[in-house]
């Protein structure tokens, strides 16, 4: 056996000597990294005023907008108002030309004169004379049946033929039917008769017929249906302008109102009486306090919105403008004081129970009972010690060897991704919201 020979066993065992001494050193390495803490940010619960707020765009609209516009077509002589005009009820915003019109009131004012000429004369002078005809014929029939009754003897007695006694009677059947003529015209001519209802029917309409005219040309002016201010003016001088289109469009004095619409998945957030901060983002240095006064009954299902209605708080700012756009801030919640953590510390923040805390070197798991919540903090009403150290890893698993590295809570926010102080429901606000 050759000397090569003889020493490829040695070197074997010494090779796997190398290796089992290799392996026990990567083991011990291994446990002593096992068993070593693992350093872990912590943050303390802190007693801080806990403020949680709900930002969204909003447009400031008036109590009610009317459209104004012409009830006959005509031509318009002039505008009265401008956009932005401010006007009070019943002021002339739009004249058409009247001269049509003002023919016809003077057409239907002459026909009311004869109307009422004819029962000035009906009463003057028709009834007196019917009841003049009257008597006459109640006289003509009395004479005649006087005459009658005389003949009537003279026949008896043989001095007249009865032949004169017929033409008698026919003469007391004329008078008769003459003296029913009479009455019936009379009766046509007092108050309560039919020539005189006719007369008066006829100025009664006469009268109507003005009123109607006198409408009409009332109709030629526009006028202004309340206090408010002309926010459309779509109408100028020389147009011709027919029923149905709108002319001025106007916004109604009244309260003023901040109109949004917030994601439904904060309503449970939002209740009547809430203050919040506006402001206009034309004049973002000027913000002005305004209040929640009403929330829709119902969600808006095409956009899953709800309408908020907020009012300001005393008058309102004089730049506010119809339509204007503004940023709205409301507090949905607030404490003066409560002991309060990141939000990042929390396990499970759908549940938001559960925290590790470092207990004798250990994670430990730890059941909470929250409070107010908001974006990047959270109120912790029990289940937590003032000097408990919170971890700030949640998804270490519990049981682990930690060495807890404290942190101040304004240094755990920032470094929150994407940690913000209120929720956004709508619109950007504006920096210059003060907290």
């Amino acid at each position: 056996m050759t000397a090569e020979a003889a020493a490829a066993p040695r070197r074997r065992r010494r090779a796997a000597w190398i290796v089992a001494v290799l392996a026990v050193a990567a083991v011990a390495a291994g446990t002593w990294l096992y068993l070593q803490p693992v350093e872990v940010r912590a943050v303390r619960a802190t007693s801080q005023p806990l403020v949680r707020t709900l930002q969204f765009s909003a447009r400031v609209q008036a109590p009610a907008r009317v459209d104004v516009g012409a009830t006959l077509t005509g031509r318009v002589e002039r505008v009265q108002v401008r956009e932005g005009d401010t006007v009070a009820a019943g002021q002339p915003l739009v004249q058409l030309e009247t001269d049509e019109l003002r023919a016809a009131v003077a057409q239907a004012q002459a026909a009311l004169a004869q109307a009422q000429a004819r029962l000035a004369a009906q009463r003057a002078v028709a009834r007196p004379s019917a009841d003049a005809t009257l008597a006459q014929a109640e006289a003509t029939l009395a004479s005649a049946e006087r005459e009658l009754a005389r003949h009537r003897d003279l026949v008896e007695r043989g001095f007249v033929s009865a032949a004169r006694l017929d033409d008698l009677q026919r003469a007391v059947d004329v008078a008769r039917a003459q003296r029913d003529a009479a009455r019936v015209q009379a009766a046509a001519q007092r108050d309560d008769g039919t020539e005189t209802a006719a007369a008066a029917a006829q100025r009664d309409a006469a009268a109507a017929a003005l009123q109607a005219a006198q409408a009409r040309l009332a109709q030629a002016t526009l006028r202004a249906p309340a206090p408010a201010t002309v926010i459309v003016r779509a109408v100028e001088p020389g147009q011709i302008v027919q029923p149905g289109r709108a002319l001025l469009t106007l916004a109604l004095a009244g309260p003023t109102e901040l109109v949004a619409l917030v994601d439904e998945r904060f309503l449970g957030q939002l209740a009547v009486g809430q203050r919040a901060q506006a402001l206009a983002d034309a004049f973002p240095e000027r913000p002005f306090d305004a209040r929640v006064e009403r929330l829709a009954p119902g969600v808006d299902a095409q956009r899953g919105a709800v309408e908020v209605r907020l009012s300001p708080t005393g008058d309102p700012p004089a730049f506010l403008r119809e339509d204007m756009t503004l940023s709205v801030e409301v507090v949905t919640g607030e404490r003066a004081r409560a002991r309060v953590l990141p939000l990042a510390a929390l396990r499970d923040h759908d549940g938001g129970a559960t925290v590790l805390v470092a207990n004798a070197g250990r994670a430990e798991a730890r059941t909470l009972r929250l409070g107010l919540r908001t974006l990047d903090q959270v109120e912790v009403l029990e289940g937590l010690g003032d000097d408990d150290a919170v971890l700030l890893a949640p998804s270490l698993a519990p049981g682990t060897r930690v060495r807890p590295r404290l942190v101040d809570a304004a240094t755990a926010l920032r470094s929150a991704p994407g940690a913000t102080s209120a929720d956004n429901a709508g619109g950007a606000m504006s920096s210059a919201f003060g907290r």
